[in-house]
Order: structure tokens, then sequence, then C-alpha cells
């Protein structure tokens, strides 16, 4: 079984650590990729993410991780997570229209409704179809949010959350890309199986 998750440092990365302590505890090698170069050296990506989707394009192309992740993709497993996940998207709106990596049709908007914004806390997920990431998870269980834009998609849910009246994607899938809107890091046990998963996949 390939367990080497390949976790991508490209800058906007403050939550890298936390996720690799979660993969271990989920059984997985981890490696740090911070460079095109060591792409091909993994047999699953997460690509985490904290703060604006423009800084962080930016960063990865400015990296010259760009069109190598694009490749990577065609062939190896990818995880994203929060802003991670909004990378996958075709195209961001926040600080400016910007272009993601467009391996998941939809766009990235702010959440608009009337509980507070940004979203933050634990809520439970309503798993659209039979994604392998929950096989094994309790219907009531919780995730930890913490974002203010939503990956808007029609076409690749795999998870449903309620924020106040308003109700917005929370995962994607397309055949072996993923994407969770929340930290399964900070997600407790949940969290940790829901990466168990990704690792035995």
């Amino acid at each position: 079984m390939s367990r080497t998750i390949g976790v991508v440092d490209y800058g906007s990365t403050g939550n890298i650590e936390s996720i690799r302590k979660a993969l271990v505890a989920a059984g997985a090698q981890v490696r740090i990729i911070d460079n095109a170069c060591n792409l091909s050296g993994a047999d699953k990506l997460v690509l985490p993410g904290v703060g604006s989707f423009a800084e962080a394009m930016r960063q990865v192309r400015e990296r010259g991780m760009f069109d190598p992740l694009i490749s990577a993709a065609e062939s190896t497993p990818v995880l994203g997570i929060c802003l991670g996940m909004q990378m996958l998207a075709r195209v961001g709106y926040e600080f400016g229209e910007t272009p993601g990596f467009g391996l998941i049709d939809g766009e990235v908007r702010p959440v608009i409704c009337k509980a507070a914004i940004p979203h933050i806390g634990f809520k439970q997920v309503r798993t659209i179809g039979d994604s392998p990431l929950f096989r094994g998870l309790a219907s009531d269980a919780e995730f930890y949010f913490m974002h203010s834009y939503e990956f808007v998609n029609y076409t690749d849910v795999s998870g449903l959350t309620i924020h106040g009246e308003h109700q917005f994607v929370s995962a994607v899938a397309k055949n072996h890309l993923f994407g969770v809107q929340f930290h399964p890091e900070k997600s407790r046990d949940a969290g940790i199986r829901l990466l168990k998963n990704f690792v035995e996949l």
C-alpha cells in the first residue's frame, strides 16, 4: 500500500506542521515538498493552505510549481485542505480575479449569509455519494471549519454543510482529486479517520 504522502509547501502553508503530525497519526510517511523537482517522489499529495487565494496562487507560480502540480495531479491522488481545496478551482475572487489550478470546475466566492463570518467552529458534513474519504465515519461526525470564502461547484460535490441558513460545499471529489473545506488536522478523531482513508486509497 502506498503511504508516502507529500505535503506541498509553497509558502502560504501555516498549518503544515499540524497536517504533518495528523498524517503521521493516520499511518502515513510524510515528506515536505517545497520545490517542483520533488513532486514525483510521493505516492499522494496534500495541498494545504492558510491565507488568501490570490497570494497563495502567486507564491505557487513564483516557486515554479504551477504547471508541475497540474502535471502531477493527472495521475497522483491529491487532497486539498481549506484554501488548498479552493486552489483546485478554476478561478477565485478574493482580492481580485485570480486563476486557480482548474483541476475541479468551480469558483471561489465570499460566503454571504446572515450568520457570523468568518465561519469558525465544528459542524457536521452531509455526505453526497460514496466518497472514499468519508467511509467509516459516523453520519453525525463533526469537522473544524475556519473560512470566509467558499467553493461554488455543482457537479463534483461530496459534502455539504449548513452555516446559519446558508448551505455550502464542504467537500468535493473528482476521480482521484479531493478537497475539503474544513481542517481534518484540527478535527480530532474524525479528522484522523478521514486522513487515514486518504492514506489508504
